[in-house]
């Protein structure tokens, strides 16, 4: 309940400006990195999305065909309202869908999907080895688990960059469109105190998952976690 109330009503209450945000303050550099991403997916019948929020990462699975249907958890209802209005417009209703839970305890048999993924929410798990270890557990053997997540540039110069930006700009402007200023600075805080690169690897290692590696994107804003179990 804590956690519903915590991660699921933030989300919730930025959920109508969370995709015009994302587009304006990544400069539509989200959309390709979730197309890098699913680019990684070998093709399968049945994916799980976990932190779905408004669908994209599940739409982008369908259009490039890597799953016949995809399942969306989240704990964010107003995200996935969002979401599922979005599926209904693009004629796949019946291949999305989206149903409230928490990634922590997963609400499905062990070993039923053949790939899981995530994007952009697995920093916000209360407790990332709980929620990596159902990801592992609902996961079939020899299945993909591909991850999308903020990343800490490590390059000095563009380190500075990065950090004016999200320290300065990124703050006002989340601010003024979505009237939030706690949700944007919480999502600023998140990012640079989460894990990420060689630690993140690692991580997945002592979960359990297979074979384990990443892709940085755009000098190290991004990066793209691939394992297997």
């Amino acid at each position: 309940m804590e956690e519903k109330q915590h991660i699921g009503t933030l989300f919730d209450r930025i959920a109508k400006t969370y995709d015009r945000l994302n587009h304006l303050l990544s400069f539509n550099a989200d959309k390709r990195w979730r197309r890098k991403t699913v680019r990684q997916l070998a093709p399968c019948q049945k994916a799980l999305d976990v932190a779905v929020g408004t669908g994209d990462l599940a739409i982008e699975i369908i259009r490039q065909e890597k799953a016949a249907q995809v399942v969306g958890i989240d704990l964010s209802t107003e995200m996935m309202r969002i979401g599922a209005e979005k599926a209904e417009k693009l004629g796949l209703t019946g291949r999305i869908t989206f149903e409230e839970g928490s990634a922590l305890a997963l609400p499905y048999p062990d070993g039923c999907f053949e790939a899981v993924t995530c994007a952009f929410g697995i920093r916000n798990f209360s407790d990332l080895d709980a929620g990596l270890a159902e990801m592992l557990r609902v996961l079939r053997t020899g299945g993909q688990l591909v991850i999308l997540e903020f990343s800490y540039p490590q390059r000095p110069i563009f380190r500075g960059i990065y950090n004016f930006y999200f320290n300065r700009i990124l703050p006002g402007i989340g601010k003024r469109v979505s009237k939030d200023a706690h949700a944007y600075s919480y999502l600023n805080r998140s990012v640079k105190e989460f894990i990420h690169g060689e630690q993140m690897v690692v991580k997945l290692k002592e979960i359990g998952f297979q074979e384990p590696h990443l892709k940085t994107l755009t000098n190290g804003i991004s990066t793209i976690y691939i394992a297997k179990k």
